[in-house]
């Protein structure tokens, strides 16, 4: 793919070339740019005119130190300790901004659930599968792509799993 792909696109040009290595270049014309940021579920949800639970969130955190990826519907709150027993963790915590940056390459708000700098293992909890498609940031704080939720965590790697917080 050319750089001008990448840039008409709105993509960060990394996770541009993401989706062409994985096959999935035909997303491209799908990102949508917005003109102020979708750094955040309710942001992204309100630029999209979508259901909050429609945006996956991508967040990190640090299980014993070791970076891990949570897909979560932007509706949902990850439970860190169904996250820490998923995983036979000591101890998860959200991880820092630079432990962000440095294994996905992304800023935190445009981090996507795939192209990441670094593997890590990956959690995507069940409930983003109770859409069609959800939105996931394409690698910055203005862009969003569309994707049919078992496709997305089949394309992360993720493992499903029951992570968010149960209100009672």
């Amino acid at each position: 793919m050319t750089t001008d792909a990448a840039e008409e696109s709105g993509a960060h040009p990394r996770f541009a070339q993401a989706l062409e290595e994985l096959g999935l270049a035909d997303l491209l014309p799908r990102i949508r740019r917005f003109p102020d940021a979708t750094r955040t579920a309710d942001e992204a949800a309100a630029a999209i005119g979508c259901e909050l639970s429609q945006i996956c969130k991508s967040l990190i955190f640090a299980a014993d130190g070791v970076p891990v990826l949570v897909l979560m519907d932007g509706a949902s709150r990850v439970d860190v300790e169904l996250v820490r027993r998923e995983l036979g963790a000591e101890k998860v915590t959200r991880a820092r901004v630079e432990l962000v940056r440095e294994t996905t390459g992304y800023a935190i708000g445009g981090v996507p659930p795939f192209g990441h700098r670094t593997r890590t293992r990956v959690l995507a909890d069940r409930s983003l599968l109770g859409h069609d498609v959800v939105w996931a940031a394409a690698g910055t704080p203005y862009t969003v792509f569309p994707m049919d939720p078992r496709t997305l965590v089949a394309r992360a790697g993720g493992t499903l799993v029951d992570v968010r917080e149960q209100h009672l």
